[in-house]
C-alpha cells in the first residue's frame, strides 16, 4: 500500500506541475522556443514536441495509463529544455546555495524514477 501511495504522489506532483507548463504553452504558444530549437540546428517543427512532453505525457502520468512512456517523454522533454534553454545554468549555484536548475532537475529525476518504478496500483493500467 505505501509503495503504491508513494507512486501516486509522485505521479500527481510531476503530472500536475508539468501540465501547468503545457497549459501555458497552449495559451501562449511555443513561438518563443523556436529560436532556441533552430539555433541548435534542429528543424523548427521540433518545437511542437513540447506539446507532447508537457501536455500529452503528463496526462498519461496522471492517469497512470502508459505512465512509464509518459514519464520517459517528460524526461526527454526536460533534457531538451536543459540543453536548449538552460545550458548556461548547468554549473550555476544560486544566491541561496541551491542549483540554478533545481526545478528542472527535480522534474527530470522524478520522471526517470517514475519510468523505472511504474505507476503503482492506483492507475489505469499499473501494477
Amino acid at each position: 500500500m505505501n509503495d503504491n501511495t508513494g507512486k501516486l504522489i509522485l505521479r500527481l506532483a510531476l503530472g500536475i506541475l508539468i501540465l501547468l507548463h503545457g497549459i501555458a504553452k497552449i495559451k501562449g504558444g511555443v513561438g518563443g522556443l523556436s529560436g532556441a530549437v533552430t539555433a541548435a540546428g534542429l528543424p523548427a517543427f521540433v518545437t511542437y514536441g513540447v506539446y507532447v512532453g508537457e501536455v500529452l505525457a503528463p496526462i498519461l502520468v496522471l492517469l497512470g495509463w502508459y505512465c512509464r512512456i509518459g514519464a520517459g517523454l517528460i524526461a526527454i522533454n526536460m533534457l531538451f529544455a536543459i540543453a536548449l534553454v538552460h545550458q548556461a545554468e548547468l554549473t550555476v549555484i544560486g544566491k541561496t546555495g541551491g542549483w540554478a536548475l533545481e526545478l528542472q532537475g527535480m522534474f527530470l529525476f522524478t520522471a526517470i524514477a517514475l519510468a523505472l518504478l511504474g505507476p503503482g496500483r492506483f492507475s489505469l493500467n499499473g501494477k
